[in-house]
């Protein structure tokens, strides 16, 4: 399968690594829901901006943590095989990643 930019690739996660990464999206998806529930009763704006700002805390702390399991893995994988272009794809994420 293509993509415009790219083709699609996988990753063999670890029980570990999945629990830990889906452990912090489930965190994540609760502040939400509960960001919703605020919205829903009108609950004042400065206090959900700051439920909001722990959405995105705890959604950077998530890509901290891929990020830091794709740099052991796949980036380490991939220099070591000879496959420069790995380190173009990691600039590009942190480029996008610190917009």
């Amino acid at each position: 399968m293509k993509t415009e930019e790219h083709t699609v690739r996988h990753k063999k996660r670890t029980e570990e690594e999945k629990k830990k990464l889906l452990t912090r999206l489930k965190r994540a998806e609760g502040q939400i829901r509960g960001i919703e529930k605020m919205v829903e009763n009108d609950s004042y704006c400065p206090d959900i901006l700051i439920q909001v700002s722990a959405v995105t805390s705890a959604l950077n702390s998530f890509n901290r943590e891929l990020l830091a399991c794709h740099l052991r893995s796949c980036t380490v994988q991939d220099i070591r095989s000879g496959k420069d272009e790995a380190v173009d794809e990691l600039i590009d994420v942190l480029q996008k990643l610190m917009k």
